[in-house]
């Protein structure tokens, strides 16, 4: 079985870095929806060292099938999160998805 990882830039309101932290740190509102799916392995939260409104989330899944699995099962309870945490970010980039090789 190949790992799977998504990886999400985020650009944080000023007042709101916080709040996001709490959402998305590794027993947030996130991580509680990504664990009620088999597969989710962690949630990674990263702050950007020279601009502390920068963060990279790092979510690891068993595989690609059980990310998809996840995102079809709980597509509403996504996007109910999703919209609740809207309001905490300028920008939210999806940087990729990614499998690692295996050699």
């Amino acid at each position: 079985m190949t790992s799977y990882t998504c990886l999400w830039e985020f650009i944080v309101e000023p007042e709101q870095v916080d709040e996001f932290e709490r959402h998305y740190g590794p027993a947030g509102s996130w991580v509680r929806l990504f664990r009620q799916a088999p597969g989710f392995i962690r949630t990674i939260l990263l702050r950007d060292s020279s601009d502390p409104r920068r963060f990279v989330t790092i979510d690891h899944w068993e595989g690609r099938e059980a990310y998809l699995n996840f995102r079809s099962n709980f597509s509403r309870q996504y996007a109910d999160l999703d919209q609740r945490c809207e309001k905490l970010t300028v920008r939210e980039t999806l940087i990729g998805e990614f499998s690692e090789p295996t050699v």
